[in-house]
């Protein structure tokens, strides 16, 4: 993607706004999800905000330009405070790709708007941002589902192996899946196996094909 930042700055642009505000909505909204569970961790952390600046890691970011892989910074919270033990770490974890899914839904709504009244080109930079951020939306929402720490999906893992039998499996998990997450980035991009290539173009074919109804393939 930084080659864009050099043969087309402004579509490099738009793409970034659309990440950080994809991204900055994900993460407010773990942070309502556990305020409205009863846990203040997040907002006395500055994290109850959709401000942009309180939630991009700019290490992440700067990855995610370079290399196609970042992450923004982790919503705390504290699950000793949750109402619900049981689920509500389950309820909080989830409410990211949940996040992001309204958003693509939402996007989608405004796309078609957009499209019927204001006859915008496909070139035009609001229309470049409303379809980008569907797409962008969908796939984070997939990508964190997968069931590997940190990811958001790894929550109902917890849930699946709660048996005391799997204490040692949940610690290793907990304490060594982003190792695992990591080696499999790795080895999708050493070999070129496609994982997240194929995530990627699933993604943008279902996005423009059935969300967008194929007018907005880019």
């Amino acid at each position: 993607m930084i080659g864009l930042l050099f043969s087309e700055p402004t579509l490099f642009l738009v793409i970034i706004l659309a990440i950080i505000f994809a991204l900055s909505f994900h993460e407010f909204a773990h942070a309502w999800a556990g305020h409205m569970q009863g846990d203040t961790t997040a907002e006395r952390a500055g994290r109850l905000t959709l401000n942009p600046l309180s939630h991009i890691d700019w290490v992440g970011l700067l990855l995610l330009v370079t290399v196609g892989f970042g992450w923004g910074k982790p919503v705390p919270f504290n699950p000793h405070n949750l109402r619900n033990k049981k689920w509500g770490p389950v309820i909080v974890a989830l409410a990211g790709p949940t996040s992001n899914l309204l958003l693509a839904l939402v996007f989608t709504g405004i796309f078609h708007l957009l499209n019927a009244y204001a006859g915008l080109p496909a070139t035009n930079a609001l229309i470049v941002f409303v379809v980008f951020s569907v797409i962008i939306n969908i796939a984070l929402m997939l990508f964190n589902l997968m069931p590997i720490p940190p990811l958001d999906g790894s929550r109902l893992l917890n849930i699946i192996f709660e048996a005391p039998k799997y204490a040692q499996f949940r610690w290793r998990m907990e304490t060594q899946g982003v190792w695992v997450l990591l080696f499999v980035i790795m080895l999708d991009a050493i070999f070129n196996i496609g994982i997240f290539a194929g995530l990627f173009s699933f993604v943008t074919n279902f996005s423009c094909g059935v969300l967008l109804g194929g007018a907005a393939c880019i």
